[in-house]
């Protein structure tokens, strides 16, 4: 358990560039250098964690800790890989009360929120083309966008992903296609689906009632987090829009995208951004809240990888499962979009320079690829010279 614990927390602590790279940097380490397994098995991994809402490179590295060394290998793998930016990103919180008072630190600030427009802006320009080439598929990306634009909030959120998974199986199922599909029963383990199911209720519960029926406030904020963490499909920066319904009204807009910027800046998954909204959310002992809201928003895709590691070749070949996932997929993209302009651009771009520099990042990362450090080096400069 210890080889796993450190050999994924020297990745923590290097692994920038979101989960595209962070995919990269595992198949670099436990395919082609330690072949702990090999590249079919790695892919299908990989395919499984897109299939399911959650983390995707951390359901991977979840996955991966769990073929080596079973249930405890997968809880090794998860703390190794997430407690550097974990470790990060709860500091920054507990400090910035020291800190965000200083003219040049609100400039860097200022400059890691227009990279995060870029970031988002690139994200959406890569799941645009990924997930919505065919003309239904951009029509519920269209729909999403505009709902929550209309209608911002979770609910409305979680109606549309409905709606989306319906209108997928119907619309985006590929029914020409040639693979054949299982007759064999699917080898779900229904323990851990129960698990899931129960605990999604009761956090459902808990949101609803609030403290109208005298629910503990940690109570309330691992609920939060974890119907977050049920229905974000593809990880990453598509956590932004449904965290930001859920809980950002608790923190306010600015305080929000502070932490959404910052953890831009340090390596790890992006869910790692729940260490510092629990921690400034439950203030009272910031500790105890960034631990809840950071187990609690990944703990639905690790239930749900448990749930399927045994049987995600026969899911992969049901169209209609896979028809499903594309309408959310699409959803999605709309979610990210509407965030992109609410609260992202809308809260970050101020003044025409600032434009500025969001149309020179952009076409810098299109064209030249930097890696994300340099670009986090860049927009500190920016941040900092403009407050100079």
């Amino acid at each position: 358990m210890l080889q796993i614990f450190f050999r994924f927390l020297s990745l923590g602590l290097i692994s920038f560039g979101g989960p595209a790279a962070h995919i990269a940097y595992f198949r670099q380490t436990f395919v082609r250098d330690l072949a702990w397994l090999d590249d079919k098995h790695y892919a299908g991994l990989v395919s499984l964690s897109q299939f399911l809402p959650g983390p995707g490179s951390s359901q991977v590295g979840f996955a991966i800790g769990y073929h080596r060394g079973g249930l405890a290998g997968a809880l090794a793998a998860f703390a190794g890989f997430t407690l550097p930016s974990f470790s990060l990103l709860f500091l920054l919180v507990v400090s910035s009360g020291v800190w965000l008072e200083y003219p040049m630190t609100q400039g860097i600030i200022h400059g890691l929120k227009l990279l995060a427009v870029v970031v988002v802006a690139d994200a959406v320009w890569i799941m645009s083309r990924q997930f919505c080439k065919r003309k239904p598929a951009k029509l519920l990306m269209v729909v999403g966008c505009v709902a929550i634009l209309l209608q911002p909030g979770i609910g409305v959120q979680f109606a549309l992903l409905i709606f989306a998974a319906v209108a997928g199986k119907q619309w985006l199922a590929d029914v020409d296609s040639t693979v054949e599909e299982t007759r064999t029963p699917i080898g779900l383990n229904y323990l851990w689906l129960g698990f899931f199911v129960l605990m999604l209720i009761a956090s459902s519960v808990v949101v609803s009632s609030g403290s109208d029926r005298g629910i503990s406030g940690l109570a309330q904020l691992f609920a939060h987090f974890f119907q977050v963490g049920s229905m974000v499909f593809g990880g990453g920066h598509v956590v932004l829009p449904l965290l930001q319904s859920s809980v950002g009204d608790g923190i306010g807009n600015d305080q929000f995208l502070t932490g959404y910027a910052l953890a831009q800046a340090v390596p790890g998954p992006m869910f790692s951004l729940a260490a510092f909204l629990g921690g400034e959310l439950w203030q009272a002992q910031p500790l105890t809240g960034a631990i809840i809201a950071t187990l609690a928003i990944f703990l639905p895709g690790f239930l749900l990888m448990l749930v399927a590691l045994e049987s995600w070749h026969q899911l992969s070949n049901i169209v209609q499962i896979a028809g499903a996932v594309a309408g959310v997929n699409a959803c999605v993209v709309g979610f990210l979009l509407a965030a992109l302009y609410q609260p992202i651009f809308i809260s970050s771009v101020l003044s025409a320079t600032d434009m500025i520099l969001v149309a020179a990042g952009f076409g810098l990362l299109k064209l030249f690829k930097p890696h994300i450090l340099m670009m986090v080096a860049l927009f500190i400069c920016a941040g900092a010279a403009s407050a100079a």
